[in-house]
């Protein structure tokens, strides 16, 4: 069966079947490349850093001694928080920016569920 331009529909699935299990592959990859990235989120200054992964996984916590010892924990809780927030943006920024990367720009809905 012939498909556009006259060609053969069974090699342009298994064309776009190859290309597919290619992306896949490409995309496992920048999952692994995400995994062993960092990015910070921070807050007050700098007072508490929150590290993630670009998989937007919190790595570790770091809170100047000097909030710790005015013992104002709900100060304390809200550098937390704002910065748990901006890590996870950056990661997510991280994360989106690397896949485009890979899927060319394309704007498929639903591509994303390949991955």
């Amino acid at each position: 069966m012939r498909g556009l331009g006259g060609q053969d529909l069974g090699g342009l699935m298994k064309q776009a079947q190859k290309q597919m299990k290619d992306l896949q592959r490409r995309m496992g990859q920048v999952e692994d490349d995400l995994r062993d990235r960092a990015v910070e989120g921070s807050a007050g200054g700098g007072i508490v850093k929150v590290v993630f992964n670009g998989l937007q996984e919190p790595l570790s916590v770091e809170i100047d001694p000097v909030v710790v010892e005015e013992e104002d924990t709900e100060f304390l809780q809200e550098m937390i928080l704002a910065a748990i927030r901006q890590g996870i943006k950056k990661a997510r920024e991280l994360e989106e920016s690397e896949r485009s990367k890979i899927a060319g720009g394309l704007n498929v809905p639903g591509l994303d569920a390949f991955f």
